[in-house]
């Protein structure tokens, strides 16, 4: 759990109360917030999708129970619940339709069934527009009407928040940021979802690493090859160690990324055009606690400014979220706490 996000007691809490869990294929992360979005208290429990959708629920209610109860707080003070799945889905519905690392929760009506759980209304969203919502209400996008968030992670995920408005589209398949195209030529890479030349098949880890690979196979220079003769598998954080230590292909490839980046960042600002861009995920090149992340958020300003309007150049923001891994969970309460605050309208 991220440390960067406000806590506060029991006592000190401004209610009502609000749940968010964040669903993932390995973990599910759960918090209780007040009114301001401080976190009373949150814990992961393991997602063990293989028992399917009907054990995971309860143990959310369960777990949601549990934090209430170890903070002496009465459960009727709790009034609404966010959930944040991912994969496709049927927002409107509450449906969860054909999520890749959940296949065991398939086709389940995920909110109803969450909110029978609790005995409490569930607002249900994607999971990266989710996190989306959390950084737009505590976090980096806080400051901001409107904003992008970019989750960088074995794929690219998005968010994108209007005022309150969170872009789910007509068929809940908006804000998928990872799939805008940035290169359509014959030899266009091809995307995890099977089609070429979108954003993920450049910038997501697992792109990141196939691309390192391939040039490996001409640099026989480079400190990787070292290191994967010795058995070690490839991956962003290795990249990253090794272009702080000095390494010119990791590092060129780092630089690689931010340019790819840069580039599905202009089809959304020019899209979209929001006060600031929000980049999360797990690959921050060690973020903005150290140079090389710098570095590589620098690289992304750049390229983007070089290639949009002045006004835009001028104006958008690019930036690191700041709530980590926490962004889910308090987004998800969020958006709760958005469809209770509707009901009371």
């Amino acid at each position: 759990m991220a440390n960067d996000c406000p806590h506060v007691t029991p006592g000190d809490a401004q209610r009502p109360l609000f749940a968010g869990v964040d669903l993932g294929g390995t973990g599910i992360k759960i918090g209780v917030l007040d009114d301001r979005g401080h976190t009373i208290g949150a814990m992961r429990i393991p997602t063990n999708q293989e028992r399917g959708p009907e054990d995971g629920i309860q143990r959310m209610a369960d777990a949601i129970g549990s934090l209430l109860s170890s903070a002496g707080i009465d459960p009727a003070e709790l009034v609404a619940v966010g959930l944040g799945t991912p994969g496709t889905m049927d927002i409107p519905a509450g449906m969860i339709l054909e999520p890749p690392n959940l296949p065991a929760w398939r086709h389940f009506p995920v909110r109803d069934a969450l909110s029978a759980a609790c005995q409490c209304p569930v607002a249900y969203a994607n999971d990266a527009a989710a996190a989306a919502y959390g950084e737009y209400w505590i976090g980096t996008g806080q400051k901001y009407n409107s904003m992008v968030l970019l989750t960088l992670g074995t794929g690219v995920g998005g968010g994108i928040i209007l005022g309150e408005l969170l872009l789910d589209g007509e068929n809940s398949h908006g804000s998928e940021c990872g799939h805008v195209i940035i290169e359509s030529g014959p030899g266009a890479r091809i995307c995890s979802c099977g089609q070429p030349g979108h954003l993920e098949a450049y910038a997501s880890a697992t792109a990141v690493v196939k691309r390192t690979l391939e040039a490996l196979k001409t640099d026989s220079s480079s400190q990787l090859n070292e290191r994967l003769g010795n058995g070690q598998e490839l991956t962003t954080l290795m990249l990253y160690e090794e272009a702080v230590k000095g390494d010119s292909l990791a590092h060129r490839i780092v630089l690689e990324t931010a340019d790819y980046l840069a580039l599905g960042i202009l089809t959304l600002v020019h899209t979209i055009d929001p006060g600031i861009v929000v980049l999360g995920g797990a690959m921050n090149f060690g973020g903005s606690e150290t140079d090389l992340g710098q570095e590589f958020l620098e690289r992304i300003r750049s390229h983007f400014k070089e290639h949009t309007f002045p006004v835009l150049a001028a104006r958008t923001v690019i930036d690191f979220a700041g709530l980590g891994s926490a962004a889910g969970y308090i987004g998800a309460a969020g958006i709760g706490r958005l469809m209770y605050k509707k009901s009371c309208e």
